[in-house]
C-alpha cells in the first residue's frame, strides 16, 4: 500500500515536474551523513509520519454484490491512513533549488487526490479516492523543526505532503442466500364486517360474538378479545364514527394458515 503510493507519486513528479531532465527521485531519509553524499539534484521524498485519519473512519458494513446484483457478503468499510511526506529538492544552488520547489508545489496544488488512472494495485480495488494536501500547517503536537532535529540535519526549505490512504484489510462476512419465495409471509386487510358484527352498510349488528369462523380459516378474535371474555365493542370516535380494525394473517411456507388476529386502529372517519 505505501509502495503504490510512492510509485504514483515517482511517475507524477517524473512526468509533470522534471519532465525528462536528470533528477533523481529518491526517498530517503535527509540525515546529516546522506546529505553529505549528495552529488547530484534530486528530488528527496521521506516519509516521516504514519497515522490514522480519525476523522474519515465509518461505522457499520458495507454490502458486496455480485453481477445479478445479490449481496454476496459484507466487509467493515476502509480505515484511512495519513502519510506525511518532506519533500526537499537538492542542488547545488539555493536558485535551483526554490525554482524546483515552485514546480512540486505547482504541480500538487493541481490535485486534491492522487489521479484515479495513476492508481494500480490495492489503491485501485479498493474503488475508494485517496485525498492529498500539500503545505498545510503542521498538527499541534508536532513540527517541522522536531522533524529536523530529530533526522540530526540542518533546517532547510521543505513541503509536507500528507496522503489519506485507504486500507481493507479486514474480515469478509459471506452473506446467506437471498430470500425466495419460500419462508413466512404476512397479509393485512380489514377485519370482515361479519366478524365486527356490522351490517352491509357499515352499522352495528347484532352478532356480539367474539369470533366468526370463515370458510377454510380458524375463527378471528375481534378487538384483542380473549378466551373466556366478551369481545369488546369497536372504538368510536368523538363524532360518533365507528373505529377500524385489521387482521393479520401469517401463512406458513407452503401458504398454510397459522394464526390471525385482530387490532384496533384509530377512527377512519367513516363506517366500515
Amino acid at each position: 500500500m505505501i509502495h503504490e503510493v510512492d510509485d504514483v507519486l515517482r511517475a507524477m513528479i517524473r512526468a509533470e515536474v522534471l519532465e525528462g531532465r536528470q533528477i533523481a527521485v529518491v526517498f530517503d531519509a535527509p540525515t546529516r551523513e546522506w546529505a553529505a553524499k549528495v552529488n547530484a539534484p534530486m528530488v528527496n521524498l521521506y516519509l516521516y509520519d504514519i497515522r490514522e485519519d480519525m476523522r474519515r473512519r465509518e461505522r457499520g458494513l458495507h454490502n458486496e454484490y455480485d453481477e445479478r446484483g445479490a449481496i454476496v457478503a459484507r466487509r467493515r468499510p476502509p480505515r484511512f491512513f495519513k502519510l506525511s511526506y518532506l519533500i526537499t529538492a537538492w542542488t547545488k544552488r539555493p536558485e535551483d533549488e526554490h525554482r524546483l520547489l515552485s514546480s512540486l508545489l505547482a504541480c500538487l496544488l493541481r490535485y486534491e487526490a492522487l489521479p484515479p488512472e495513476r492508481l494500480a494495485g490495492s489503491l485501485a480495488e479498493v474503488g475508494a479516492a485517496v485525498p492529498m494536501s500539500i503545505a498545510l500547517p503542521p498538527p499541534e503536537d508536532r513540527s517541522f523543526a522536531d522533524v529536523w532535529s530529530a533526522l540530526g540535519g540542518e533546517l532547510k526549505p521543505s513541503l509536507d505532503l500528507v496522503i489519506s490512504v485507504p486500507v481493507t484489510a479486514s474480515p469478509v462476512y459471506e452473506a446467506g442466500p437471498p430470500v425466495g419465495d419460500e419462508g413466512l409471509r404476512a397479509e393485512f386487510g380489514d377485519v370482515p364486517a361479519s366478524v365486527l358484527g356490522a351490517d352491509a352498510s357499515g352499522g352495528a349488528g347484532g352478532g356480539g360474538g367474539a369470533t366468526e369462523a370463515q370458510p377454510g380459516r380458524p375463527g378471528l378474535p375481534v378487538y384483542g378479545s380473549r378466551p373466556g371474555r366478551p369481545a369488546r365493542e369497536p372504538t368510536r370516535a368523538p363524532g360518533g364514527e365507528r373505529g377500524r380494525a385489521v387482521s393479520l394473517r401469517i401463512t406458513e411456507r407452503r401458504g398454510r394458515p397459522v394464526e390471525e388476529a385482530g387490532a384496533p386502529m384509530p377512527p377512519s372517519g367513516r363506517d366500515t
